[in-house]
């Protein structure tokens, strides 16, 4: 039998993955769009860049937390590590 916590964070994972794969394409039309607007304004000031480059930055931590976030094993070394710890005050 599969662990609850194990399950519940599995599909944590599965669901900022999920909103990933929303995210990145949500992404590329806007931002595109933004250009073809500025390209049709008469090609200014680049202004697209602003939004461009500070949602690439929420875009990329999204895909950070949803692809390179900690492993479960580190998860479970670290659980293991705070309960010996824990486990060792008490017997002081």
């Amino acid at each position: 039998m599969i662990d609850e916590a194990m399950t519940a964070r599995a599909r944590k994972i599965a669901e900022a993955r999920y909103g990933f794969l929303w995210h990145l394409p949500l992404y590329l039309i806007i931002n595109l769009g933004m250009v073809g607007a500025w390209l049709v304004s008469g090609q200014g000031f680049f202004w697209p860049i602003f939004p461009i480059f500070f949602w690439g930055i929420g875009l990329v931590s999204h895909y950070m937390a949803a692809y390179r976030g900690p492993s479960l094993g580190w998860i479970d070394r670290e659980t293991q590590r705070i309960l010996a710890e824990e486990q060792r005050r008490r017997q002081s």
